[in-house]
C-alpha cells in the first residue's frame, strides 16, 4: 500500500496481530451504552442485525420500538484518530489512521484531512484517500487565497476518536459536531454525522416535502430519478446543501459536494447522518449569520443564477397532445381572441418524426417552420421538448443525430465498451454523454442543423436524469460492484438501475455510478451553450433534472405533478427550495399536469402561478382541456385579472432576477429568510414573498372564500390600495373570493409597474408605473433593472439602466445610476403612494403643478398622473 499511511499501516497491522482485539469489537464498556433513543445512531447502515450480528460489530443492541435503530454504536466508538496535525497556508492538514477494524469491505485504512479557512465565513474540508485518486466532482469551485482573517468560526479537532467541532465565535453555539458518531470511508461507503443545533432545517432537495424537514426519523435519498412527485421518494434532483435556523434567528448552512446515490438521515436529538456510496468528503460550511448571507455563500461556491430574457417571465403554455400545426396555431388564436396574454407557446413530442430528437414530423407539423416564423412575426415565441435519448434503430445514413454521434464516439457505453442501449419514447434509444466535450460539440451541431429549418427560442429538457424504461439496458447490466454496492441507499426501485441505465456503464469521465445524478446538469450545459452559439443571444433552458450549480444555465419545472389540492400546496416549499438552492427559475404546471383538473382548482392554481418565477400551464394528453379559454367566463375573467397581474408586475420581477444573477439573491424567497428573527415565519411555507417587499397569501383549498396569512410585525398595504395591515406579528384572516388572490406590499417598498399587454414585446413599449408603500416615517426604496431584455451579458458589458427610487417624508424622487438607451421612450404614468396620512393641498411634478391628482383619506392612498421620461431624474412632492 503506498502513500503516507504506508508504513504505519504495516505497523499497525502488526500491533494488531500482537495485541487483543480492538475495543469496537470486543463490545462497549461499562455504561457506553446508555444512549437516549433519539440520539441513536445506526450500527446496522446496510442490513438488518440481531443481537448477536450487532455484538459482534461491537455495538449495543436494545428493541425500542419504531423510529430508533435497535442495534447502535456505543459512545466513544473507534474509528480514525487523527495524527501529524500540521499548519498550512489556508488551515491545517492532518493524517487520519483507522485504529479499528470496520465491518464494511474495501475500508481505506488511511485518510488526509485538509481544512481551508476559506472566507471570514466560509469553511471547506475534504477528506481523501492519500494512496489512490478516488472520483470527485468536476464543478469548478472558488479557489481560496491564503486562511481567512478573523473568521465567524471556532474550530476544534479532536484527535481519538477523530471529529471536528465547529460553532460560532460570538456565543460558541456549536454549529457541526462529527465526534457524535464514527467515521467510515470504505470504497463504496462513506458516513459521517453531526449533532444539528435545531430541528428547524431546509433543503436536501428535489423531495415532495414541507420546507421544513421532519428530523423524526426521517431518510432523504438523493439520487436522480424520473418519479411523478410523491412523498418520500427521490424524485428529479440532487441538491446536497442544507440550511438550519438557529435559536436566536441566526443560520447555517453545509454542502457535501458528491454527486453519488445518497442518503441523509434526520433524527430527533437533532442530528444529521450523510451516507454516500462514492467520492470524496468534501464539505462546505457557511456561516451567514442571517440566512440571506447563507445562500449567497453557498452560490460563491457553486455559482449566480443566469438572467432569463424578459419575454421568459411572461406566459407560457403547453400540452401533450398538440398533434398538428393546425392545433398548435388554433391554441394561440384561441388565447388571443379571449384576450389572455402569452409569451411562448410550447410543444411537446407531438411535433417530432417518430418521437425522434431533431426532426419533425412532415404531415402533422408539415409547416412547422411557416409557424414558428408567424409566432415570431406576432411577439411570440417558441419552444419545444428534446429528449437526451437519441433513437438507435433506423438504417446507418437514415438519422444524423445517431450517424454522426456514433462516429463522432459520444455515446454513452455498456461494460464491453459498445454504446448502452436503452428504451425511451422513440424505441431503442442510445444517450450522450455529456461530460465529453465532443459531446458538446456534437449537440451545437444537431442543434445548430435544426434551428436552421425551425427557428425556436429555447429548448425544454426533459426525461434527463436520464429516464429508461428498461431497467439498466436492453441488454441488463452486467454482475459487479457498481451495480451491486455494499449499501444501496432507499432509492425508488431498489437498485440503482432501476428506471434508468446501467450504474457501471461508462462515461468520459468516469463511471456513471459516479455521474449519474450530474446528467441533467451537464445536458443543461451543453444546451445553454449551443443555444448561446446558434442564437447569439441570452439562452432559455428548461430542465428536469437538476444538481447543485444548475442555476447558472437553466431554470426548472417540478415534473409531472397531479391536478389536485395537496399538488398546489407542495409547489410552494418546492419553489421556495430551488430558490434557495440558486436556481429561481421554477414553477410547477399550472393546474396540474396528470390527471383532470377542475375550474376552481385551475383558478386557483393560475393565481398562485402568476407568482411562479416561471409561469407555464402544462397538461397531459387524454385528459380536461386546461387552458385558460377552456372555462366559463366567471372563471376566465378570475384568470385574465391574474395574468394582468402578473404582466403589470414584470419589471419588478425582472428586476429581481438581476439581483439574483448580479448579487446572489433569491426572487420567490420564504419569509424566514427576509424575517429571521421571528420564528413564526421559519416554518411558514403556504405563503411566498417575491423579493423583500411582495407578500402572495393564495387560496390552497377548495370551497375558500376567505384565507388565513401571517403578516411579520409592521405595516402591510394590499397592491390595490384598499386596505391597510399594522401587525403585531400576527395572523390575520383575508377576503378571498374566487376572483382574488392577495398581494400585500410590504412598507418601505417601492414596485416598479408597467401597463400589461398580451405579450412582452408589447408590455415592454407601454407606461409605467409606481406604487410607494411608505413606513410610518415616510421612507421607501426601490430600484429597476432595464435593458433589452435578450442580449448576452448587458449588465457584465454595462449596457443597462438602473434606477434608484426614494421617498423620503413629502416626495418620490429618482436617481440614475447607470443610463442607456433602452428606456427611450417609456414614460411614467401614474405615481401611487400608499400611507399618505394627511391630504395633501399641492402636489408637484418636477416643479409644475400637478392639477388632477386624487387622495382618499379612508385608505390613505395618493394618485398622482404624470408624463415624465422614465430616462430622465424626476421628483414628485406634495405639502
Amino acid at each position: 500500500m503506498a502513500g503516507p499511511c504506508g508504513a504505519a499501516a504495516a505497523a499497525a497491522l502488526l500491533l494488531l496481530l500482537l495485541l487483543p482485539l480492538p475495543a469496537a469489537a470486543q463490545g462497549p464498556g461499562p455504561g457506553a451504552c446508555a444512549v437516549a433513543p433519539g440520539e441513536r445512531f445506526d450500527c446496522g447502515p446496510e442490513r438488518l442485525l440481531g443481537r448477536a450480528g450487532c455484538e459482534e460489530r461491537g455495538c449495543c443492541y436494545e428493541p425500542a420500538g419504531p423510529g430508533p435503530p435497535w442495534c447502535f454504536f456505543p459512545r466513544g466508538y473507534r474509528s480514525y484518530r487523527a495524527e501529524n496535525v500540521t499548519a498550512t497556508a489556508g488551515g491545517l492538514t492532518a493524517r487520519l489512521r483507522r485504529v479499528a477494524a470496520s465491518f464494511l469491505p474495501g475500508d481505506v485504512g488511511c485518510l488526509r484531512l485538509d481544512l481551508a479557512l476559506e472566507t471570514p465565513a466560509r469553511l471547506r474540508f475534504t477528506l481523501r484517500d492519500p494512496a489512490r485518486q478516488r472520483y470527485e466532482v468536476p464543478l469548478a469551485t472558488p479557489r481560496a487565497g491564503g486562511r481567512a482573517p478573523a473568521t465567524l468560526y471556532g474550530l476544534r479537532l479532536n484527535p481519538d476518536p477523530f471529529g471536528l467541532v465547529v460553532s460560532r465565535r460570538s456565543g460558541g453555539r456549536v454549529l457541526l459536531n462529527t465526534t457524535v458518531a464514527p467515521l467510515f470511508f470504505a470504497e463504496q461507503f462513506l458516513q459521517i454525522s453531526t449533532s444539528l443545533p435545531s430541528r428547524f432545517i431546509s433543503g436536501l432537495g428535489e423531495h415532495l416535502t414541507p420546507l421544513v424537514l421532519d428530523t423524526a426519523w426521517t431518510r432523504v435519498t438523493l439520487w436522480n430519478r424520473d418519479m411523478a412527485p410523491t412523498p418520500q421518494v427521490n424524485l428529479y434532483g440532487s441538491h446536497p446543501f442544507y440550511l438550519v435556523m438557529e435559536d436566536d434567528g441566526s443560520a447555517h448552512g453545509v454542502f457535501l459536494l458528491n454527486s453519488n446515490a445518497m442518503d441523509v438521515l434526520l433524527q430527533p436529538s437533532p442530528a444529521l447522518t450523510w451516507r454516500t456510496t462514492g467520492g470524496i468528503l468534501d464539505f462546505y460550511i457557511f456561516l451567514g449569520p442571517d440566512p440571506k448571507s447563507v445562500v449567497r455563500q453557498y452560490l460563491d461556491v457553486v455559482g449566480f443564477p443566469f438572467m432569463p430574457p424578459y419575454w421568459g417571465l411572461g406566459f407560457h403554455l403547453c400540452r401533450w397532445g398538440y398533434s398538428s400545426t393546425d392545433i398548435t396555431r388554433q391554441v394561440v388564436a384561441n388565447m388571443t381572441a379571449a384576450r389572455f396574454p402569452l409569451d411562448v407557446q410550447w410543444n411537446d413530442l407531438d411535433y417530432a418524426d417518430a418521437k425522434r430528437d431533431f426532426t419533425f414530423n412532415k404531415k402533422s407539423f408539415r409547416d412547422f417552420p411557416e409557424m414558428v416564423q408567424d409566432f415570431h412575426r406576432r411577439g411570440l415565441r417558441y419552444i419545444m421538448i428534446v429528449d437526451p435519448g437519441i433513437s438507435s434503430s433506423g438504417a446507418p445514413g437514415t438519422y444524423k443525430p445517431y450517424d454522426e454521434g456514433l462516429r463522432r464516439g459520444v455515446f454513452i457505453r455498456n461494460s464491453t465498451g459498445q454504446p448502452l442501449v436503452g428504451k425511451v419514447w422513440p424505441g431503442p434509444t442510445v444517450f450522450p454523454d455529456f461530460t465529453n466535450p465532443e459531446t458538446h460539440e456534437w449537440w451545437h451541431d444537431m442543434v445548430k442543423d435544426f434551428h436552421d429549418q425551425v427557428p425556436f427560442d429555447g429548448m425544454w429538457i426533459d426525461m434527463n436524469e436520464p429516464a429508461n424504461f428498461v431497467e439498466g439496458s436492453q441488454d441488463g447490466c452486467p454482475t459487479n460492484s457498481l451495480e451491486q454496492p455494499p449499501y444501496v441507499p432507499g432509492v425508488f426501485g431498489g437498485r440503482l438501475r432501476a428506471g434508468t441505465i446501467c450504474a457501471s456503464s461508462q462515461q468520459y469521465l468516469s463511471s456513471h455510478y459516479n455521474l449519474h445524478s450530474l446528467y441533467g446538469l451537464t445536458e443543461a450545459i451543453a444546451s445553454h451553450d449551443a443555444l448561446l452559439r446558434v442564437r447569439g443571444k441570452r439562452p432559455f433552458v428548461i430542465s428536469r433534472s437538476t444538481f447543485a450549480g444548475h442555476g447558472r444555465y437553466a431554470g426548472h419545472w417540478t415534473g409531472d405533478v397531479g391536478s389536485d389540492w395537496e399538488q398546489l400546496y407542495y409547489s410552494i416549499p418546492e419553489v421556495l427550495l430551488f430558490n434557495l438552492f440558486g436556481v429561481p427559475l421554477v414553477g410547477a404546471d399550472i393546474c396540474g399536469f396528470a390527471g383532470d383538473t377542475t375550474e376552481e382548482l385551475c383558478v386557483r392554481w393560475t393565481q398562485l402561478g402568476a407568482f411562479y418565477p416561471f409561469m407555464r400551464n402544462h397538461n397531459d394528453h387524454g385528459t380536461r382541456p386546461q387552458e385558460p379559454y377552456a372555462f366559463s367566463p366567471a372563471a376566465q375573467a378570475a384568470m385574465r385579472s391574474a395574468l394582468r397581474l402578473r404582466y403589470s408586475l414584470l419589471p419588478f420581477l425582472y428586476t429581481l432576477f438581476h439581483r439574483a444573477h448580479s448579487a446572489g439573491e433569491t426572487v420567490a424567497r420564504p419569509l424566514f429568510l427576509e424575517f429571521p428573527k421571528d420564528p413564526n415565519t421559519w416554518a411558514l411555507d403556504r405563503q411566498l414573498l417575491w423579493g423583500g417587499g411582495l407578500l402572495i397569501t393564495p387560496v390552497l383549498e377548495p370551497g375558500e372564500t376567505k384565507v388565513s396569512g401571517y403578516f411579520p410585525a409592521g405595516t402591510w398595504y394590499s397592491l390595490v390600495g384598499d386596505s391597510t395591515i399594522h401587525s403585531k406579528g400576527q395572523w390575520i384572516l383575508l377576503p378571498a373570493p374566487l376572483d382574488t388572490i392577495n398581494v400585500h406590499v410590504r412598507a418601505g417598498h417601492i414596485l416598479p409597474l408597467q401597463e400589461p399587454a398580451f405579450s412582452t414585446t408589447e408590455s415592454r413599449q407601454k407606461g409605467m408605473a409606481l406604487v410607494v408603500a411608505l413606513t410610518p416615517g415616510g421612507f421607501a426604496r426601490g430600484d429597476l433593472f432595464w435593458d433589452d431584455g435578450e442580449s448576452w451579458q448587458t449588465f457584465e458589458r454595462g449596457d443597462y439602466t438602473e434606477i434608484l427610487f426614494l421617498a423620503t417624508p413629502g416626495a418620490v424622487l429618482s436617481q440614475l445610476l447607470q443610463a442607456s438607451a433602452h428606456l427611450d421612450g417609456v414614460l411614467l404614468e401614474a405615481v401611487t403612494v400608499l400611507g399618505v396620512t394627511s391630504p395633501p393641498r399641492q402636489v408637484l411634478a418636477n416643479g409644475a403643478i400637478v392639477g388632477d391628482f386624487s387622495y382618499r383619506s379612508d385608505t390613505q392612498v395618493l394618485r398622482v398622473p404624470v408624463s415624465l421620461p422614465m430616462w430622465e431624474q424626476f421628483v414628485i412632492t406634495w405639502s
